[in-house]
């Protein structure tokens, strides 16, 4: 694990050691959560399309021949 120094309004580290306090744990814990939280929605990691599992959209309509074009009806 890393240590660092942050700078955080009064206000918000008082809320946070609060917080803590109710909840039986430290503020670093908490901001760690909290950043980790951040990380995890926030901050977009570098993924390619191939890491998402396909989406089930419903049901095949109809099959797909050899001369079906679908390209101008995903642009419809």
């Amino acid at each position: 694990m890393k240590m660092i120094t942050i700078n955080v309004d009064e206000s918000v580290y008082r809320r946070f050691q609060d917080a803590a306090t109710r909840r039986n744990r430290s503020a670093s814990e908490l901001i760690r959560e909290a950043m980790a939280q951040y990380n995890e929605h926030s901050i977009r990691q570098a993924t390619s399309i191939f890491d998402d599992k396909p989406a089930l959209v419903g049901r095949v309509t109809a099959p797909l021949t050899m001369d079906d074009d679908i390209l101008g009806e995903m642009l419809t």
